[in-house]
């Protein structure tokens, strides 16, 4: 998901055979439709297609206990964990990780912090301890990021998130911003060299009205597939994929 339609639901998404992250604005989902959403998640797993819950925008974390707070409701509530206080929103499914979606910019009420780096780190701890809590089987959590263009990163939010280096991808967004995809070539080579340890994936819009909506994918593609670590094409979203009148998806995969 993320839910900028009820038209687009897991399952919707998955039968295109593309990967998508499930998200909100708030972690307080009373209200949403949350019906048939735990059997969609088992439905894209089944089909060996993991389901993120994605997390992060504007403000951030106040402090350090809040990322560990977080870690904890994320892992019990969404994740691996299981503790009988804690309600499951999506019953039993348990998500495959987590995606930041990250931007730039001051803390909460202006501040220096964000505190992603501490929140990621805490999640990444959840797959050592697994064994310790007698959860050997439980699923591992997989962590991503989703960074805009603009590089270097900026410093106190995006880049230390990053540099934390417990994402196994990240989804370097080349749009909603202006000249995103007038210097791809250059920021591409840059964040391929930067985070050699992680997959990185092309963020290309979907929305024919979005800026820096790119045409011509053909002739970018075999230019980023160059790096090692090159990982693929993030598309935002399925909805607009679904309303692009030549289905972006069908097209890009063509080239990927």
């Amino acid at each position: 998901m993320p839910a900028t339609s009820t038209a687009s639901t897991p399952r919707s998404t998955c039968a295109s055979s593309t990967c998508t992250a499930t998200g909100s604005t708030t972690l307080d989902l009373s209200g949403h439709p949350l019906a048939g959403v735990g059997n969609d998640i088992k439905h894209c797993q089944s089909l060996g297609i993991p389901v993120f819950l994605s997390i992060g925008g504007l403000g951030g974390l106040p402090t350090n206990q809040s990322a560990f707070d977080l870690a904890d409701h994320l892992w019990y509530s969404y994740l691996g964990g299981d503790r009988e206080d804690v309600p499951r929103p999506f019953g039993d499914a348990r998500l495959d990780g987590i995606d930041f979606f990250l931007e730039p910019g001051g803390g909460v009420g202006g501040g220096e912090e964000h505190y992603y780096d501490v929140l990621a780190r805490e999640l990444a701890k959840r797959n050592s301890s697994r064994a310790v809590v007698g959860k050997i089987n439980s699923p591992a959590v997989r962590l991503t990021a989703t960074p805009p263009c603009a590089f270097p990163p900026d410093g106190r939010v995006v880049g230390r998130a990053l540099a934390t280096g417990v994402f196994e991808r990240i989804h370097v967004r080349f749009y909603d911003y202006p000249n995103c995809t007038s210097w791809i070539e250059d920021a591409w080579d840059a964040w391929a060299a930067a985070y050699p340890a992680s997959k990185i994936f092309l963020g290309l819009t979907a929305s024919l009205s979005d800026a820096c909506y790119f045409e011509r994918h053909d002739v970018m593609i075999p230019i980023v597939q160059k790096p090692d670590n090159y990982g693929g094409v993030m598309i935002w979203d399925r909805y607009n994929d679904g309303q692009n009148y030549n289905h972006y998806s069908s097209y890009v995969k063509n080239w990927v």
